[in-house]
């Protein structure tokens, strides 16, 4: 899964901020994307939390969008 991938890379998150961030992935991912597409994906979950937002709502409604936007 590449949200695990990218935030096991990153080597900075404990177990329950690995779940959090696999639930929003889950929430937000499509059958239909492209690998390029989830990796994007995972790549704004994980800045938009390292950026603070750790309400699990709120991550999901910010990581719908590019970031920046």
């Amino acid at each position: 899964m590449p949200i695990r991938r990218k935030a096991t890379e990153a080597g900075i998150f404990d177990p329950s901020e690995l779940a959090l961030l696999g639930r929003v992935f889950e929430q937000l991912r499509l059958n239909s994307q492209s690998i390029d597409a989830r990796n994007a994906l995972a790549s704004r979950i994980i800045a938009n939390y390292m950026a603070g937002v750790t309400d699990e709502l709120e991550l999901v409604s910010l990581s719908r969008y590019p970031l920046g936007r």
